[in-house]
């Protein structure tokens, strides 16, 4: 019985980090399933904003001292902002600062759209902004939560030593929602009174 216990200790030593190298991938595993879920979330936040924008477009075509640039601008944009696609299985950083980039520069056309002084005695369009805005906190909210998912992927496959069997099984860090460069500054608004002027 002697003869065989090295064996024994070295087959149970096995089994022991072969369960624990499992357990870190399976770990892994569940938690990224967080993550795609929540990206999920993020993308449906966005699309609803996608959609309400083109009932936004409808009701400042009706205002006829509205700066047909902007508008244009705002359709661009929301089409540019729809086309940004991510696999949340293989995001990365550079895949999500251009994601954040084109819906950041949407953002900051809506908020002059939406200060734009000819459209606030418009019911319909003040009901529609504040659809506009609720649906601006659900993304935030989404943003904030993706990140929460990601936190806990990343700490498992980082930490030492669960780093070496992470980068065996071929895990990489995810990366976090950032604000963009800027995003610190409150856009500027601009009013075409010389356009309304002009009309007089």
């Amino acid at each position: 019985m002697r003869k065989f216990l090295p064996w024994i200790i070295v087959a149970v030593v096995v089994l022991g980090i072969y369960s624990w190298a499992s357990g870190i991938y399976n770990n892994a595993m569940t938690l990224d399933q967080g993550i795609k879920e929540s990206w999920g979330n993020v993308e449906t936040a966005y699309q609803r904003r996608n959609d309400l924008i083109v009932n936004l477009v409808k009701s400042v075509q009706g205002q006829a001292d509205y700066e047909k640039g902007t508008l244009e601008a705002v359709v661009k944009a929301r089409a540019e902002a729809s086309q940004t696609k991510i696999d949340p299985t293989k995001i990365t950083s550079e895949q999500l600062e251009k994601f954040n980039n084109a819906q950041s520069s949407l953002s900051r056309l809506l908020m002059t759209v939406e200060n734009y002084p000819n459209l606030q005695a418009n019911q319909g369009f003040l009901k529609l902004q504040d659809e506009i805005t609720s649906t601006e906190n659900q993304i935030l909210t989404a943003r904030t939560r993706f990140n929460e998912a990601v936190k806990p992927y990343n700490n498992n496959i980082l930490t030492f030593p669960r780093n070496i069997f992470a980068g065996f099984y071929g895990l990489k860090e995810k990366p976090y929602f950032e604000a963009v460069e800027g995003a610190e500054k409150a856009p500027e608004v601009e009013f075409n009174f010389d356009k309304k002027e002009d009309k007089k």
